[in-house]
């Protein structure tokens, strides 16, 4: 049965379109700076730089050169800028419907044609570094951007939106491997700890979001399982990747492994506490540095 359209409704939806209009056919010309520090703001920085910083220390654990590690570096830093302008240019209309005066886009500082055009650009600089990288190593890393945009663009709003985070973060191992002489793949301990810590990330970042996700028509996988649902499986996700880390690489577990499980036990145990804010997303980010850490220890040759 059709939606009854009410006066209210139409002229919410005409208020919409008109801010939408108006962020997108903006011709003020603002400064070189604000304009930069909009689109910086529009990247999604946080998540953006703790995924290049992790591709960095699989750079420097798998022994890959300084040049070799820079192209590396350089094509996940641009992956990651081009998901973070789409999501946000595929996310205004929600935004806009959810008051989200936090983002650039909502707030005018930014325009919709700007971000568009950074997240092309910033996609078209990704491919030929990724296959600099090597045939088999680029084509795996394009595979996972391709997957993050096909969450911004659809599977976000469907029961598979953790798909495209474990998929994505599952393969980035093996692009940095996969550059090395002799194209070896990473271990499989190492490839589902990625993953494992990518699905957590999925379902601890968008706990902050829930209800303004389910008011806009967004009904991924956390959305549908509820903010306490998603923040325990979130926790659950994180310490299996941690514990994989642990017990996955040949040879006695360490001293700083031990530690590591029981901090991560506690953290998100704490952060289980406060399950719609952003700690629980805070937390992962803090383990996931604290796996990095684990993660050079382990695979330093």
């Amino acid at each position: 049965m059709p939606a009854r359209t009410t006066p209210t409704t139409q002229a919410t939806q005409a208020t919409q379109a008109d801010e939408t209009a108006r962020i997108a056919g903006s011709t003020a010309a603002p400064g070189v700076l604000a304009v930069a520090g909009a689109l910086a703001a529009a990247c999604h920085p946080l998540p953006a730089a703790a995924v290049t910083l992790f591709a960095a220390a699989l750079t420097a654990a798998a022994g890959q050169g300084p040049a070799a590690a820079a192209v590396t570096v350089g094509a996940v830093a641009a992956g990651q800028l081009s998901v973070g302008w789409c999501n946000d240019r595929a996310d205004l209309p929600r935004d806009l419907a959810a008051g989200r005066r936090d983002k650039p886009l909502v707030a005018g500082t930014a325009s919709a044609a700007a971000v568009t055009w950074a997240a092309a650009l910033a996609l078209l600089i990704c491919v030929p570094l990724s296959l600099a990288c090597g045939l088999l190593a680029g084509a795996v890393h394009l595979v996972a951007v391709a997957a993050a945009w096909a969450y911004n663009l659809r599977l976000k709003r469907t029961a598979a939106s953790w798909l495209p985070y474990a998929l994505a973060f599952g393969l980035l191992p093996a692009f940095v491997t996969l550059g090395l002489p002799g194209t070896p793949w990473p271990p499989l301990w190492l490839t589902a700890a990625a993953a494992l810590l990518g699905a957590g990330a999925h379902f601890a970042n968008v706990l902050p979001d829930i209800e303004d996700d389910l008011a806009t028509g967004v009904v991924g996988l956390p959305q549908r399982l509820g903010a306490r649902a998603s923040a325990a499986l979130a926790g659950l996700l994180v310490l299996g990747s941690t514990a994989t880390l642990v017990v996955g690489p040949p040879g006695r577990v360490t001293a700083y492994g031990r530690l590591l499980l029981v901090m991560t036990t506690a953290g998100l145990l704490l952060a289980a506490r406060r399950p719609t804010g952003r700690l629980p997303f805070l937390t992962t980010m803090a383990v996931a540095g604290a796996d990095v850490i684990l993660l050079i220890v382990e695979l330093r040759p």
